[in-house]
């Protein structure tokens, strides 16, 4: 009987919803207890005592994914990215990372366009405002006299950029891969460098992967090319930014805010001076809250576990209809 750690935050609270599904395909589960996500030191009490996982961001380095051998098949993440697993290492060592591609496309997009449009028409703040007794007229700005900068074109980033377009924003993008020129051309999108979408963008969101190449790309540099009007956007790693320097310039007033969503160390330490930042917008890593969303992805990643330990599983719908939603 394989046995499976399930560590995704997300699916835990659902584990008796889908505990049938796993006792069906002969599956034994270790449930921890899991807050945010599983480091090197948590993992390591588990390894080698399970065949398979179902994970969140769990931190599976080379000496974890080591020590769990011989018995480790399969990573299963829950959800897109994968940059807290050592994929190299997965590979040399014969174990399979599977994951969910385009899972939370449309939340994320939708969350990115909700910050935008927040601070454009500065709603949050005049709300704020007038339930403090102030009746004071916020100025704000219509999306049509603002241009949006999207480093990372990827599949979040096209959607975003499509709906941008919608309000008539001006779209600068920029990626090191080649976009699809007809993706280009059908949406009015600029392909530019970083620097000169920073210096032109008053809106800039970040949607790359995290990567050697996008590790702290916002930094004490390229924050200083930014206006001084200008809203940075975090939906995607917290590590693309380097946040004391994103406090540094936030505190000089050298950018006009920030809406987070993920950030450097997760949960975001108590003590971080981000919170007590009038200009910024804060979320815990929650850009991708759609149920819809995150039943496909539950599914998906069942799935990806059972193909990953050889179990076949074309009935796997008919539990889908079974257990419900």
């Amino acid at each position: 009987m394989p046995t499976v750690l399930l560590s995704a935050p997300y699916m835990i609270p659902f584990v008796e919803r889908f505990r049938p599904v796993f006792e069906h395909y002969g599956i034994e589960l270790i449930v921890p207890e899991v807050h945010e996500r599983m480091n090197e030191e948590d993992l390591l009490q588990y390894a080698g005592r399970f065949d398979g996982t179902i994970c969140g961001d769990d931190r599976y380095t080379e000496n974890v994914l080591q020590r769990c051998l011989p018995r480790l098949k399969v990573v299963s993440k829950w959800g897109t990215g994968i940059d807290s697993i050592d994929r190299g290492a997965a590979e040399r060592l014969g174990i399979q990372v599977r994951n969910t591609l385009n899972a939370f496309t449309l939340p994320v997009a939708d969350t990115v366009m909700g910050y935008i449009l927040a601070f454009a028409r500065q709603q949050p703040w005049m709300d704020r405002h007038m339930k403090a007794g102030r009746w004071e007229k916020i100025p704000g700005r219509s999306l049509s006299e603002c241009t949006l900068g999207v480093i990372g074109v990827g599949n979040i980033g096209k959607a975003i950029l499509r709906r941008a377009r919608g309000f008539g924003m001006r779209l600068l993008g920029n990626d090191i891969v080649p976009v699809a020129p007809d993706f280009v051309l059908e949406n009015g999108v600029e392909m530019t460098s970083l620097k000169d979408l920073l210096e032109r963008a008053d809106f800039v969101s970040l949607n790359c992967d995290l990567n050697p190449t996008s590790h702290h790309i916002i930094n004490a540099d390229t924050l200083a090319q930014m206006h001084a009007g200008s809203i940075l956007i975090n939906s995607a790693r917290g590590p693309l930014v380097d946040e004391v320097a994103l406090v540094k310039a936030l505190e000089e007033q050298r950018i006009g805010g920030a809406a987070l969503d993920v950030f450097e160390f997760e949960p975001l330490p108590l003590d971080s001076p981000l919170l007590k930042m009038d200009n910024v917008m804060l979320a815990p890593h929650n850009s991708n809250s759609s149920p819809a969303a995150w039943e496909r992805v539950h599914w998906n990643t069942i799935r990806n576990l059972l193909e990953g330990l050889s179990i076949p599983c074309e009935d796997l719908s008919g539990w889908q209809d079974a257990v419900g939603a």
